[in-house]
C-alpha cells in the first residue's frame, strides 16, 4: 500500500509538471494576460508594444495559447490591417489554432492560412487542396497577396 501510495503521488507530481521547461504555467500565463488587456483594452498597438517587451518564454507562450485571438497574433507579426472579413475570422480563432494554421481568406481559386510554426508567422498560399506557395516572417502576408495578385501561372 506503500509503495502504491509513492507511485501514485510521484504520478500526480509528473502529471503537474510541464513537459516544456520554458513554459509557463497557466495561471501565471492568465494572470498576465489579464493585465495586458486591463492596459491596453482593444489597443492592439498597445498589446503589440507589451508583448515585445516579454521576456520570450512568457511571450512565446502567450502567442499560441487560448488567452490571445489570431487577430492579435496576426497583428503582432504583420503589424497590418487586414480585411474587415479577415479580422473577424481572426478574432473568432484562439491563438491556439494557429499552431495547426487557419484559413484566413479566400480570393478566386487561392486560400490563405496563417500559422504560427517554430514561433515564426507563415502565410501558406493554397489551391485548397495543396500548399501552392509558403512564406515566413514579417513579410509573409504581403507576399502571400502578392502571389494570388500575380500567380506564377
Amino acid at each position: 500500500m506503500i509503495i502504491f501510495t509513492i507511485f501514485l503521488c510521484l504520478c500526480i507530481k509528473c502529471l503537474a509538471m510541464s513537459t516544456d521547461p520554458a513554459s509557463i504555467p497557466y495561471k501565471e500565463l492568465a494572470a498576465l494576460a489579464d493585465h495586458l488587456f486591463e492596459a491596453c483594452e482593444d489597443d492592439v498597438n498597445c498589446l503589440t508594444r507589451r508583448i515585445a517587451a516579454l521576456d520570450p518564454a512568457s511571450r512565446n507562450d502567450l502567442l499560441v495559447s487560448d488567452l490571445l485571438n489570431a487577430y492579435q497574433v496576426f497583428w503582432y507579426f504583420f503589424r497590418t490591417q487586414p480585411d474587415e472579413l479577415t479580422q473577424e475570422r481572426l478574432e473568432l480563432e484562439p491563438a491556439s489554432s494557429l499552431v495547426r494554421g487557419v484559413k484566413i481568406d479566400e480570393i478566386e481559386l487561392f486560400e490563405l492560412i496563417f500559422s504560427v510554426v517554430n514561433l515564426e508567422p507563415v502565410i501558406t498560399v493554397s489551391d485548397g487542396e495543396r500548399p501552392l506557395a509558403t512564406y515566413r516572417g514579417k513579410t509573409a502576408y504581403a507576399e502571400g497577396l502578392k502571389f494570388i495578385e500575380n500567380p506564377p501561372y
